[in-house]
């Protein structure tokens, strides 16, 4: 149970997993209603008994199985960040979408976020990152539209997190626009997203093969104006 803030109400629940984060997936699903998966996968830096072939059918599969895993009127979101490899660009959106395409998703919107002021030239990375919605039912109004340039992805946690104005940006969207009140995230590394979303009032279920990360996303905690910290164990929920 969350524990009861001063005001009386819940105060949102945060659960990670030590596992792994596919095969959780893989027996949770279909998810309810009310959850949507906010996930950046692995590059395949992170997977290299499986070469760049392999780990390609792994990311595409991955994906599909994400979205087909989330509530018809629920949403998947990916944040990813593209990567060169042998002289040439690996496109993540690319993959995402064919992934979503295999589960019946429509894309809702795509955003770029900047990694590094516009102009930069970077190295094997690029300057931004994309963000990503999809859903098979939901549909968004034209008033719902928003920026579809993050100017800057804020606070990072880890080299591999999502920066912290993205994870920002997706829960005031969760709240905003959609049903969906826990975000859930199979690859949660030291948990920005699930902190973000807790700090939203949203619930938060991670999955995490690394102990050491996982106890780190149970107690990483944001708050408005101040830099990611980690909560004591005794405080953690």
């Amino acid at each position: 149970m969350g524990e009861i803030d001063g005001g009386g109400a819940r105060a949102p629940r945060r659960t990670v997993h030590e596992g792994d984060g596919v095969a959780w997936l893989a027996a949770a699903a279909p998810l309810p209603p009310d959850h949507a998966v906010v996930t950046s996968l692995p590059d395949h830096s992170e997977l290299p008994e499986l070469g760049v072939g392999g780990w390609r059918t792994f990311f595409e599969d991955v994906a599909a199985s994400i979205c087909g895993a989330v509530a018809d009127e629920a949403v998947a979101i990916f944040y990813q960040t593209d990567v060169k490899h042998d002289g040439r660009w690996i496109d993540k959106a690319y993959l995402v979408e064919r992934a979503a395409e295999r589960a019946g998703s429509h894309l809702l919107w795509h955003r770029i976020v900047c990694r590094v002021p516009a102009g930069t030239i970077t190295f094997g990375r690029p300057a931004y990152s994309h963000l990503l919605c999809f859903s098979r039912a939901l549909r968004l109004a034209p008033a719902a539209s928003s920026a579809d340039v993050l100017p800057a992805l804020g606070e990072m946690t880890w080299p591999r997190a999502m920066g912290r104005a993205a994870c920002e940006a997706v829960a005031a969207f969760l709240l905003a626009h959609t049903g969906c009140r826990t975000v859930v995230d199979p690859f949660c590394g030291l948990g920005t997203m699930l902190a973000a979303a807790n700090a939203a009032g949203l619930d938060a279920v991670g999955v995490e093969r690394s102990p050491k990360r996982a106890d780190r996303a149970r107690r990483l905690r944001l708050e408005p104006g101040r830099r990611a910290r980690l909560a004591d164990r005794e405080g953690s929920r």
